[in-house]
């Protein structure tokens, strides 16, 4: 009996909310917005709706709630759905009801639209005011043109409290500009200050700041034109990146960010550790054999009963499952405790990871190609406006650089070659070279295109990179992608799926075997030719958008000296 009570307890609850949910329709569709009153919830669970008038509850509704006294003197405040802040936006008198639009994606039309947004700029003249609101879709914004006798008193008053940087929301038509700069403009009947900005202490005026000066502000510069188009980018270069991982049915995988696994074998990693770091003297100290302390610390004591550390690749991850699906990616933040102040590295980056099964370093040559292509020519064909910006003010050969990127073939080059050019070329003048232009000479001037560099010598690269048998071990079947502009953008090999010669290589390179048991697994049972590649992400935005700074190419960037926000 308890269990049927119960079950007509919910389904009388759930025809109670959908009478609310209709009556809600019908009182917003007369111009009212209906809120629940939750003073009326009877032990039945249906719920009482009272009707307000929209006029009345513009403030209100800007910060997300509705307010209204009940006909029992009870007040109740209600959240509005997404659904209604997104179509229902209530400016003034006359309950105006105005669906929101985009400042991308305004177009003329006889429709009363909504516009959110922060201003940029205030122009006020006798007979009228030009307010600039950009709401972040797009480069330019929209121009809010608000002539002074056909709009009401309240916005009147707001348009003396306007200040760069507020957050205002504009109701009005969208019309073809009168002026020569924008294609169409809102004529506002009413605007509304959602939040205010002091003047005097808002930090972004208008003017150009430094990207040095903005990465003080890091909390504050996706307001700014350059940032915030870089944000746009590489939000369009991560979208295409999947899509075309998934369009050639790779399987996306989320590989751990801790790990007891050095993958690269450099010892450049962060420690992760739960272990009281200021009190030395509780610190778990190592013992030998036969119980005397050594110098370091006895880990097994930690959170993860062993040494852990944040990874610097999600590589040995992705090949568990390549060995079992096939074709995988990683897409993912990686670490790297090496105290560099270039401009080139980050010690917080994300990394993108493809992982093929039964693939040689051709496959991946390929594959890398094909992705490049793909994704760079989506960014020329979503983000043009802002890739206009960059070309304007940072690099003027950019447009043409990337068109190059995308229709041109991809050299593919012996590092043997490589090093025979370099040397013919830096004798001519040897005071003139130095690291990274090497590379860059390469791909901007002895090419002039996107360049695989492969079979790199043993030493210079990591342990799981595959001997080449053709010439005794002495080079692995390795590659980097050097592109114009860069430098190095992609690294990637053949994985050495044969035991017995990674197990030397491990222990050439004193790594504990004992760690990696699992990644021998992967030749021990059932193992394939297989291989992949890394790009680093940053460096991607930073050559899409011809900014030299990878400190620019990621929200908040963290490098020696620096973990602020």
């Amino acid at each position: 009996m308890t269990q049927i009570s119960t079950k007509r307890q919910h389904l009388a609850k759930k025809m109670a909310s959908r009478a609310c949910l209709v009556a809600a329709v019908a009182a917003s569709s007369r111009g009212g917005v209906s809120a629940f009153s939750a003073s009326s919830i009877g032990r039945s669970g249906a719920r009482s709706l009272a009707s307000v008038n929209s006029n009345n509850i513009f403030s209100s509704y800007l910060t997300g709630s509705v307010s209204t006294i009940n006909k029992n003197d009870r007040i109740t405040s209600v959240a509005p759905s997404r659904s209604l802040q997104l179509h229902m936006s209530t400016v003034a008198a006359g309950a105006t009801t105005a669906r929101r639009v985009k400042t991308s994606e305004a177009k003329v039309s006889d429709e009363q639209v909504s516009i959110k947004g922060w201003v940029r700029t205030v122009r006020k003249q006798k007979t009228l005011a030009f307010v600039e609101v950009n709401d972040g879709s797009n480069m330019s914004g929209i121009q809010c043109v608000l002539p002074f006798d056909s709009v009401d008193e309240d916005t009147m008053k707001e348009i003396d409290k306007l200040t760069t940087g507020c957050s205002v929301h504009a109701i009005g038509q969208i019309i073809e500009s009168q002026g020569g700069k924008q294609a169409v403009e809102l004529s506002a009947s009413s605007l509304r200050i959602v939040g205010a900005c002091p003047g005097d202490t808002f930090p972004l005026a208008k003017k150009r700041h430094s990207l040095e000066y903005l990465r003080t502000i890091a909390h504050l510069r996706p307001r700014t034109n350059t940032i915030a188009a870089v944000a746009r980018v590489r939000s369009t270069l991560a979208g295409s990146i999947h899509k075309f991982f998934q369009g050639e049915g790779f399987n996306y995988v989320q590989t751990p960010l801790i790990t007891a696994s050095d993958c690269e074998g450099a010892g450049e990693m962060f420690r992760v550790t739960t272990l009281d770091i200021d009190n030395v003297a509780s610190l778990p100290r190592a013992k030998d054999e036969e119980g005397k302390e050594l110098a370091g610390v006895d880990y097994a004591e930690d959170f993860f009963g062993k040494a852990a550390f944040l990874t610097v690749s999600g590589q040995l991850g992705g090949e568990t499952h390549a060995c079992a699906l096939g074709d995988v990616y990683t897409f993912g933040p990686t670490f790297r405790a090496e105290n560099s102040q270039t401009t080139r590295h980050l010690a917080e980056f994300w990394m993108v990871e493809p992982e093929m099964a039964f693939a040689d370093l051709t496959s991946a040559m390929d594959n890398a190609e094909a992705m490049l292509k793909a994704v760079v020519g989506d960014a020329i064909e979503k983000c043009n406006e802002d890739l206009e910006f960059f070309a304007n003010f940072f690099d003027k050969g950019l447009k043409a650089r990337l068109d190059k990127l995308v229709n041109k073939p991809f050299v593919r080059c012996a590092y043997r070659d490589a090093i025979k050019y370099l040397q013919e070329e830096i004798a001519k003048d040897p005071s003139k070279w130095q690291f990274p232009e090497h590379e860059r000479w390469l791909a901007e001037t002895k090419f002039d295109s996107a360049v695989f560099v492969y079979n790199y010598p043993k030493k210079i690269k990591a342990f799981y990179m595959r001997d080449n048998d053709e010439d005794g071990g002495e080079t692995v079947n390795a590659m980097d992608l050097l592109v114009p502009g860069v430098g190095e953008l992609v690294g990637g090999s053949q994985r050495e799926e044969r035991m017995d010669v990674l197990v030397d290589k491990m222990k050439e390179l004193d790594l504990n075997v004992d760690d990696y048991w699992w990644y021998l697994d992967l030749r021990r049972f059932g193992s394939v030719p297989h291989a992949g590649y890394g790009l680093g992400f940053e460096r991607l935005v930073t050559y899409v958008c011809g900014i030299e700074n990878i400190r620019d190419a990621i929200a908040f960037p963290r490098y020696p000296g620096n973990a602020e926000f």
